[in-house]
């Protein structure tokens, strides 16, 4: 949630960072520039961003969202109950790690009937909607949010079509499946399907943001 409020002092940034038990994080009197670089890019998550800008009503929605992109774009991955039971799930975040995406959620559990029915709802009335739900919900799942530049498309890349006929050797997909209904692995198709999938499966407090002491070997 962001708040305008104008400020004394030019280019000046009043932010706090939230969590259930109160404020977290205070920084004043950070540049623009820095603020994005250092601080949303390494701690921050922006549903629980607080600001407080000497600016516009708009320049602070342009700097609430770029949270969501660049380096601090996010996706969602679940390895389904098929890639977790062919023991897969450790060749799939190695896959991703060593593409230079960092890991800021991760847990195993049992999907709800609930729960897979809400990210389902946009397949809700097709033929194969009931199937799908009973498939993921019949055993273990995990799921993960990763992080990085441009993670949406090139995670959508390396898992390869939804049908594994189709999918390219390489890609996760290709390698370990054979039939569509056994695809191993779903990924957010866009980024606005990414939050909405995101804070469906975890909470605010789960997403863990950390510095990756790699990422200037990744990024320029």
């Amino acid at each position: 949630m962001a708040a305008w409020v104008p400020l004394e002092h030019e280019n000046q940034i009043f932010l706090e960072l939230f969590d259930q038990d109160g404020l977290v994080v205070c920084a004043r009197g950070l540049g623009i520039d820095r603020l994005l670089l250092r601080f949303l890019r390494l701690y921050c998550h922006p549903a629980r961003l607080v600001l407080v800008l000497n600016t516009s009503p708009a320049e602070e929605v342009d700097l609430f969202t770029s949270a969501y992109t660049g380096v601090n774009e996010r996706t969602f991955l679940a390895i389904k109950p098929d890639g977790v039971q062919r023991h897969l799930v450790g060749e799939i975040i190695w896959r991703f790690e060593k593409k230079g995406f960092k890991l800021v959620a991760m847990k195993l559990m049992q999907a709800s009937e609930d729960l897979l029915k809400e990210h389902y709802i946009s397949l809700r009335g097709l033929p194969f909607y009931t199937r799908l739900v009973k498939y993921m919900s019949s055993g273990p799942v995990v799921a993960m949010v990763w992080q990085g530049l441009e993670v949406v498309n090139t995670a959508r890349t390396m898992i390869g079509e939804t049908n594994p006929a189709d999918s390219k050797p390489g890609t996760i997909r290709g390698d370990f499946c054979i039939e569509v209904g056994k695809n191993v692995i779903h990924g957010s198709d866009s980024v606005e399907s990414a939050q909405r999938e995101i804070s469906l499966w975890f909470r605010t407090d789960e997403l863990t943001c950390w510095e990756d002491s790699t990422e200037h070997w990744i990024y320029e």
